[in-house]
């Protein structure tokens, strides 16, 4: 008898399973509490996959022998207790999808940084000539690609609600950028839950895989001492100079320099990177380390660092009206993300903030709108807890409840010299259909200016 798959979420990557399964001749059913993207519903039909949309019928669902849950679905619905309870096992994509594929998986995740790094180590794979795939929270679907493609590397994108439900998978080169609150909603608002999601990507390794990590993030030196960890490790840094194997900044020279067993490898001068800001060095130090791991060529790896153009919404500069420079960092949808941003423009800052806050502690951002702030616009439904935070601190604060009305604000906040920054440290959701959809938004309505 087959056995019964059925996924939860139609999206990317649930259609992506479907396709994987229905081609392994598993009985896939799909179920989507909301509307399924006509480009998705034409994919499950060419594959015979069965599916319903804007309901999710129990007696279907409940019958399956297996479950692969959209990574946006959180374990609290009722649904997904109903399904524990009977003790059917919920997978995520990846998950299922790395059953199929033999190829090397190169896994970056973080709370920052996780997709410039994941497209930059991608951009350096493919100039070297790699046979490599690009999957996770960007790309296609891993298990689309696993399903029609025959790739040698992936290079995949993930974030805590992905690695929740993963338990066989092994990351062979696993990144973690740095850990800081993030989506604590999802984990009972508790830090540590959230920092044993993001240590998932290190499951399964042995000491021939490789874990690369930031050593100036203090939450992730403290996990490593106290757990065991088989991989083997390389750590870039922007503080000290002692590296072992991975890479530092000499601030001096401005130049980071690889090391291998105590021993430089190569170097690149920071103002070469095609990414500026302080960020930026951490990923392209990341990628690069990626990239000597897989034995890439050095002149491969600093041109590839040369010429990398950076993701749609991340410190993305848009236009210039009457000497205001407008950039779009959507993608910012939390706090360190913002501080990212904030701390990489130069001052005077007219900076878009707000959405739905995720239990936002706004501390960490005082000091630096305090120098570069010159005024702040919410966006959002509800903007109490940025009042809050920085009234008294930022000379004017307004408030505006659509994209138009904000990019008009904001314009006439500033003055030839000033950086209209959109930055929302806060999730879209209440305004938008998304993060992306935010950031087009502001496109659309700088150049109307």
């Amino acid at each position: 008898m087959e056995k019964r798959i059925v996924i939860l979420g139609s999206g990317e990557s649930g259609t992506g399973a479907a396709v994987l399964a229905a081609l392994n001749n598993f009985d896939v059913f799909v179920s989507d509490k909301g509307s399924i993207d006509e480009k998705y519903k034409k994919i499950l039909r060419e594959y015979n996959v069965e599916f319903e949309e804007l309901k999710h019928t129990e007696s279907l669902i409940l019958s399956a022998d297996e479950i692969i849950k959209s990574p946006g679905i959180p374990d609290k619905v009722p649904l997904i207790q109903t399904i524990k309870a009977m003790g059917i096992p919920i997978i995520s994509e990846i998950e299922f999808a790395s059953r199929y594929t033999d190829a090397v998986k190169i896994c970056i995740t973080g709370s920052n940084g996780k997709t410039t790094t994941t497209m930059l180590t991608y951009h350096i794979l493919q100039k070297a000539g790699l046979n490599v795939g690009l999957a996770g929270n960007v790309g296609k679907s891993f298990a689309y690609q696993v399903a029609t493609e025959n790739f040698d590397y992936y290079v995949i994108e993930l974030s805590s609600f992905q690695l929740d439900n993963m338990y066989e998978f092994k990351s062979e080169l696993s990144v973690l950028m740095n850990i800081t609150p993030d989506h604590l909603d999802r984990y009972d608002y508790k830090f540590q839950n959230y920092v044993d999601s993001k240590f998932r990507i290190l499951q399964n390794t042995t000491n021939k895989d490789t874990f690369i990590f930031c050593s100036d993030d203090e939450t992730i030196l403290k996990e490593i001492s106290n757990r065991e960890i088989n991989a083997t490790q390389y750590e870039f840094t922007q503080t000290r100079q002692d590296i072992e194997n991975g890479a530092f900044l000499n601030e001096t020279d401005r130049e980071i320099n690889y090391m291998y067993n105590h021993k430089q490898q190569m170097t690149m001068q920071i103002d070469e990177l095609a990414i500026k800001g302080k960020h930026n060095v951490y990923n392209s130090m990341a990628a690069g380390i990626v990239a000597q791991v897989l034995n890439i060529r050095k002149d491969v790896i600093r041109e590839s660092l040369m010429d990398f153009k950076n993701v749609e919404h991340r410190l993305e500069s848009v236009i210039s009206v009457h000497g205001i420079k407008f950039i779009n960092d959507s993608k910012a949808t939390n706090i360190n993300s913002a501080w990212y941003a904030l701390e990489s423009v130069e001052p005077s800052i007219v900076w878009i903030a707000g959405g739905i806050d995720k239990g936002n502690d706004y501390n960490m951002l005082k000091d630096l709108v305090a120098k570069k702030v010159k005024a702040i616009v919410c966006l959002g439904k509800d903007n109490t807890a940025i009042h809050k935070a920085f009234e008294g601190i930022v000379p004017q604060i307004v408030d505006t409840t659509s994209m138009a009305e904000a990019v008009k604000a904001s314009y006439y906040l500033g003055k030839k010299g000033d950086t209209v920054l959109l930055s929302p440290a806060c999730a879209s959701f209440d305004l938008f259909e998304n993060y992306e959809d935010r950031g087009t938004q502001f496109k659309i309505e700088v150049r109307k200016l």
